[in-house]
């Protein structure tokens, strides 16, 4: 069956029936899950019948897909990609920095999501934090505050900067007035030798 025939969306509080056939089918916590039930991304085929859900909870402006489950594991290849597509567009209109998971399908290292070394996993918000260290991660983009405080700094530098050439613009009209001064000093002070040299002449007496 080709991809064209199934559809991702949103889940609504009308898939909860068949949605909590399918966690307990996978043994998840049902009666949590269902309080959660907007989180969920669901994929139908053409006669509407659920296939695959994948949840994406979102915490300090970072998701966590979580709960994959499908109907029929032999299509979960095909559908994988559609859910990954759809939650990446919800996580792209949530203006999330990076996503996370520790779903073991092979799948989701090949879209991009690798082990969290550990300066990553400080990232990690204290919602998800447990004993587990499985966790694959994607950074989407740069964290705000990041690039907020490299802005601060270069403009903290650019200020420096423009201070900097202001004392060296200022020490050299400085040093220009000193020159000027000194100039005229020394034209004074050669006017008058030439004056007295003058003076000291005319007073000889003429032969």
């Amino acid at each position: 069956m080709s991809s064209t025939n199934y559809r991702a969306r949103r889940a609504t509080l009308d898939d909860l029936g068949r949605l909590a056939v399918l966690w307990k089918s996978m043994q998840f916590p049902a009666e949590d899950l269902a309080r959660r039930v907007t989180e969920f991304q669901v994929i139908e085929d053409a006669q509407g019948n659920l296939l695959g859900a994948l949840g994406l909870q979102i915490a300090e402006r970072q998701g966590l897909l979580h709960s994959e489950a499908f109907a029929d594991y032999a299509l979960a290849e095909q559908l994988r990609p559609l859910l990954w597509e759809r939650a990446r567009a919800v996580a792209t209109n949530h203006g999330l920095l990076r996503l996370w998971t520790q779903e073991t399908a092979p799948f989701w290292s090949r879209c991009g999501l690798l082990p969290a070394d550990a300066p990553a996993r400080e990232k990690l918000p204290l919602l998800w934090r447990g004993p587990s260290a499985a966790w694959l991660t994607l950074k989407l983009k740069d964290d705000v505050e990041t690039v907020i405080s490299a802005d601060q700094e270069f403009a903290l530098f650019m200020q420096a900067e423009k201070r900097r050439t202001e004392r060296v613009f200022r020490q050299a009209r400085i040093l220009k007035a000193v020159l000027t001064l000194a100039a005229l000093a020394l034209l004074i002070a050669v006017a008058a030798w030439a004056f007295s040299l003058y003076l000291r002449h005319s007073q000889l007496p003429h032969h």
